[in-house]
């Protein structure tokens, strides 16, 4: 093979790499498509995981688990949403014993 169709084989496997590339950008593979616009009965849920920003998924993401097994995605934004994880922290941090570091980025609490 020539110098130069080495030189064409090579771009073309670079422009190849660089459009796969495109489709997957920061920011674009988050957990949740779709999140939910209402929490529920408090009673039904079993898990709350939270997953924050991160550069595959750029916003927050909040992953609710009812007693059914069921999984959806809520809205952080909804007060209903902020009201029910301050909840969940303050609970949290009425503990008297602390972990000493933070040994996961998913935080999970169950109700």
């Amino acid at each position: 093979m020539s110098g130069i169709m080495k030189v064409f084989l090579l771009l073309a496997v670079m422009v190849c790499m660089s459009k796969a590339q495109i489709g997957h950008t920061s920011g674009k593979q988050c957990l949740c498509q779709r999140v939910r616009n209402g929490i529920g009965s408090r009673n039904t849920i079993k898990d709350v995981q939270v997953y924050p920003a991160t550069i595959f998924c750029d916003k927050v993401e909040i992953v609710v688990t009812i007693n059914s097994g069921l999984r959806y995605c809520l809205n952080p934004k909804l007060k209903a949403v902020q009201k029910l994880m301050a909840s969940i922290i303050k609970r949290g941090s009425s503990t008297t014993t602390r972990p000493t570091e933070l040994t996961s980025t998913t935080n999970t609490a169950r109700i």
